[in-house]
């Protein structure tokens, strides 16, 4: 059903609907996006988990926060609900704007200070010192991150039932978006794979016992080339740097 005036499309599937991948809960109903593009500025996690528990759903958000979402791009399905929820609810507990914002989009900021480094490494300009000046705030960010669960995309309501699921950036996601283009552009830099090699084994012993990123094994990135004969072996140790950071 379209509804004028509104960025969403909403249909309710019957309970007997073929079971969706949440265990044996049935697909009951999709929020999609109608209109030109956009981007999820912000989720309102409270009021999607009550809504959820008063209907005894359990709502996956498909569209993470910093997501530019399309014409008929889902944003959340919910699954087991008795009855169709009124879809203006639901609307208003997913913010939509023509920009991204850092209130709830940690990846932002990583990705501006990202673009301010390659484009300071591009032929065009040749500016590594700035690229090394991003990297210190690139640093500074990550070892903040790394202090934190970033497990937090599941969401139960008082009795311990799950409610709702948020996709958010995993350490992973973090660690190459930081540094994965920053590397490819300044392989042959002697600056930037000097300060990038400082940045990790600043890296070790500060996350060592943090819960998001462990030490042990990073040492094996410690050695990045300084040009780029080593791209093989960059390439290897970035591999295992990530895999272990994860882990």
């Amino acid at each position: 059903m379209r509804v004028e005036g509104t960025r969403t499309i909403t249909s309710f599937r019957s309970a007997a609907a073929k079971p969706a991948s949440l265990g044996d809960l049935k697909l009951t109903q999709t929020l999609t996006h109608v209109g030109r593009p956009q981007v999820i500025q912000a989720i309102q996690i409270a009021e999607l988990t009550k809504l959820a528990t008063e209907s005894g759903a359990v709502f996956k958000v498909v569209a993470a926060v910093g997501n530019t979402v399309l014409e008929m791009t889902p944003l959340l399905r919910v699954y087991g609900a008795r009855q169709a929820l009124d879809e203006q609810v639901l609307l208003h507990t997913i913010e939509i704007g023509d920009e991204r914002t850092f209130e709830q989009d940690p990846k932002y900021s990583l990705r501006l200070i990202v673009d301010i480094a390659i484009k300071a490494l591009s032929p065009a300009i040749n500016d590594p010192t700035t690229a090394v000046q991003a990297l210190d705030q690139i640093e500074d960010l990550l070892i903040r991150l790394g202090r934190h669960r970033l497990e937090v995309g599941n969401y139960r309501d008082e009795q311990g039932t799950l409610r709702l699921t948020v996709p958010f950036p995993t350490w992973d996601d973090f660690l190459l978006l930081a540094l994965d283009e920053i590397r490819s552009c300044g392989a042959n830099s002697v600056q930037v794979m000097r300060r990038m090699n400082a940045l990790i084994k600043k890296m070790l012993p500060d996350l060592a016992e943090q819960p998001t990123a462990s030490a042990s094994g990073l040492e094996e990135k410690e050695d990045l080339p300084r040009g780029g004969v080593g791209r093989v072996e960059a390439h290897l140790q970035w591999r295992r740097l990530r895999e272990h950071a994860v882990g």
